[in-house]
């Protein structure tokens, strides 16, 4: 069953602090099991404070974001 979900492709949309939790566990899942696929994170940018967006992306050590919508609140 992994080697069909080998190279899949994720998507993680984040943009408030449940998101981006939900998205590291899920990131972290798919590294252990060895799913090696491509993963792409889009960013909302929906939160208020730019620092406390980047601060869940460094304490979470997600990646920068792929694509950033720059909503704004």
């Amino acid at each position: 069953m992994i080697e069909f979900f080998r190279f899949m492709k994720t998507i993680h949309v984040v943009g408030a602090r449940p998101q981006f939790v939900k998205a590291a566990m899920v990131s972290r899942a798919l590294e252990k099991k060895g799913i090696s696929g491509k993963e792409f994170f889009l960013h909302t940018g929906q939160h208020y404070s730019e620092n406390m967006s980047q601060l869940f992306f460094n304490e979470l050590e997600l990646p920068e974001p792929d694509i950033n919508l720059e909503i704004g609140g």
